[in-house]
């Protein structure tokens, strides 16, 4: 799914993210231009840096891509 990001995501909005993903046995990828990084990993996100009106896909493996997604939604960080 390609979402575009509305708020920076860094820090504690980087943390919450990260714990949100992680309720999830689902694996979630994050990529963005050449990264691709695991949603789940603190680390990854705060490397492809986050910023307002970049463009992402989501890659989930899993059983739950639509809740994930609506969660993504709901959380206010990203939009379609």
């Amino acid at each position: 799914m390609k979402l575009t990001v509305q708020k920076p995501i860094f820090a504690e909005s980087a943390s919450q993210f990260v714990n949100q993903m992680s309720e999830y046995s689902d694996t979630i990828l994050i990529k963005k231009d050449q990264w691709v990084v695991d949603a789940k990993s603190l680390l990854g996100v705060l490397a492809v840096s986050l910023q307002p009106s970049h463009e992402v896909t989501i890659d989930v493996q899993g059983d739950h891509e639509e809740e994930i997604k609506q969660t993504l939604l709901d959380s206010g960080l990203f939009q379609e």
